[in-house]
């Protein structure tokens, strides 16, 4: 899977995939084979961090 490395275009594919189709970030970077924590830093770079119970990046 390709992701975008802008990281606002990143948070957009991701809470979208979320959203769309897995019940986890754990869910998604299993499935898709990307590393959770990569994307956790790369978001973090804008000051977005994961929220479990919402299951999206806020």
């Amino acid at each position: 899977m390709f992701l975008p490395k802008d990281p606002v275009m990143l948070l957009s594919v991701i809470n979208t995939y979320l959203r769309d189709y897995h019940s986890s970030l754990e869910d998604f970077s299993l499935e898709t084979n990307l590393s959770a924590e990569e994307i956790i830093r790369q978001l973090a770079i804008i000051d977005y961090h994961y929220d479990p119970e919402q299951n999206q990046f806020i």
